[in-house]
């Protein structure tokens, strides 16, 4: 069974078309890139995924059963907006965090933190934007979940940590776990890859193995998605 299967999935605003009959299926144990332009569909996908959004046609099943509470036990999402209280210190969500998931674990979130010199005694409200992305990401990357969807982790993040945030998401998520990055920072997280996932005006243009596509294309994921999505 697949940790993620998409069937003939679709999603209308009103009558725009957001995803048109997507297909698709994500193994266990992969790191794979959700890649499109602004206003592809990647947002929406993820939103299905996650429960948050009602297909207009097709389903979404996670480990074979339609998204629900206890498919939210087992993915852990990062929304590309912060949904944190602005008020609260970062120890108080990383309680917070310890009462509502059964699977957070607290001291790997606090090592993240001590790395990227974020103070746990600081409020959200007084970190800048970047700084609150650093906590939201340790949060999630801290929780024990089958399923890591990330919609744009490196947004706010200054590129001499990118680094550090990468090595983070390889070495904290369970192995047999998949990860989803969401992200247009291509050339930034192509080394960590295992699959890529092309997505435009809605549609699954491409899936492949990030090694096969290069070796194939002889050039980088970075390359190959500027030639597909040439202006």
């Amino acid at each position: 069974m697949e940790l993620l299967e998409c069937k003939n999935l679709s999603k209308f605003y009103d009558k725009k078309e957001a995803l048109k009959d997507v297909n698709l299926k994500v193994p266990r144990g992969k790191i794979i890139g959700l890649l499109g332009k602004n206003g592809s569909g990647k947002t929406t996908l993820i939103k299905l995924i996650n429960d948050l959004l009602i297909p207009t046609s097709g389903e979404v099943l996670i480990n074979g059963e339609k998204p629900g509470v206890e498919s939210k036990k087992i993915i852990s999402y990062l929304p590309e907006r912060t949904y944190l209280d602005k008020d609260m210190k970062v120890n108080q969500v990383i309680k917070y965090f310890e009462e509502f998931y059964d699977n957070f674990n607290a001291d790997p979130a606090r090592k993240l933190l001590k790395d990227l010199d974020l103070d746990e005694e600081q409020k959200l409200s007084k970190m800048s934007k970047g700084m609150q992305e650093k906590v939201q990401l340790i949060l999630v990357m801290s929780r024990k979940a089958d399923l890591y969807i990330l919609d744009e982790p490196l947004g706010g993040v200054d590129p001499a940590t990118r680094d550090y945030i990468l090595d983070t998401i390889l070495s904290n998520f369970n192995e047999g776990a998949s990860v989803i990055i969401s992200t247009h920072l291509i050339a930034d997280i192509e080394r960590i890859l295992d699959e890529v996932i092309f997505i435009d005006k809605g549609k699954i243009i491409l899936t492949s193995p990030a090694d096969e596509l290069r070796n194939k294309e002889n050039a980088s994921i970075d390359e190959i998605f500027r030639r597909c999505f040439k202006c």
